[in-house]
């Protein structure tokens, strides 16, 4: 088993090097990675010198499309589900930039991190009609309030290859169940399953033996591909459809 995670490991990094394009922008170099956000366009990011270390940013191209599209980020809690977010992958907000400073030691790292905050908001605030009309995630969270489940919310954990995942819960280790690794998935897309099952397969390396991960998987609106659900059932993803959740109260509660 951890000679095939090693292989899956590498493969993704070589596709992550190869899939990266650079070009020279005036002082910042443009970095288009292979990851894709909502419109389906390559996700850039721009990085130049700055007192011997760097700068990373998406030059406000994050938030400003989300407020072009209709989400409204003027109330107090929507600002603070933001700021948590950011603060989980170390990333700042200056004015509607996302940005991290970076040394030429953790360059990599901080990139990542980037990244990982710019899926992430986009996954939280995808709420213009006629998309998704609430948070996602503070439904998961209600559901599992109202049947006493036990959960640590926004839980950072390092993976074999030192890059970082956020996870949305934890529901801890009990008598009767092991630990239990929670992501909310508000736009089931390939892509979305991909980004899981790498954090997963580089986490479950680090965590006790017998974890397990849930994919919460928002299918109120559309029907979720067989595709997302074959590709984390694939590695052993426990997925759990919206619509259906009531099946796994027992496994969560317990």
């Amino acid at each position: 088993m951890i000679h095939q995670v090693e292989s899956l490991i590498e493969e993704y990094t070589r596709w992550l090097k190869d899939k990266t394009v650079l070009r020279e922008v005036g002082d910042w170099i443009e970095i288009t990675t292979p990851f894709l956000d909502r419109h389906n366009d390559y996700i850039q990011i721009y990085a130049r010198r700055d007192n011997g270390g760097f700068i990373l940013t998406d030059d406000s191209y994050t938030i400003e499309d989300l407020i072009t599209s209709g989400v409204k980020l003027d109330n107090q809690r929507r600002q603070d589900l933001l700021n948590v977010t950011l603060a989980g992958f170390g990333v700042q907000r200056h004015d509607n930039a996302l940005q991290v400073r970076a040394t030429p030691q953790n360059f990599a790292l901080r990139k990542h991190n980037l990244v990982q905050a710019i899926l992430a908001v986009n996954d939280l605030f995808y709420l213009a009609s006629p998309y998704v009309a609430n948070l996602f995630r503070e439904d998961v969270m209600a559901w599992l309030e109202l049947h006493e489940v036990r959960y640590t919310p926004n839980v950072k954990f390092t993976g074999k290859s030192g890059f970082d995942y956020q996870f949305d819960f934890v529901i801890p280790k009990s008598k009767l169940e092991p630990e239990r690794i929670v992501k909310t998935i508000s736009r089931p897309t390939n892509d979305a399953a991909k980004a899981f099952i790498l954090s997963w397969t580089d986490t479950r390396e680090v965590r006790p033996s017998d974890s397990r991960a849930y994919a919460f998987l928002n299918d109120s609106e559309h029907p979720t591909q067989e595709s997302v659900i074959d590709a984390l059932r694939s590695y052993e993803i426990n997925t759990v459809l919206w619509t259906q959740r009531d099946r796994v109260q027992a496994q969560l509660a317990a």
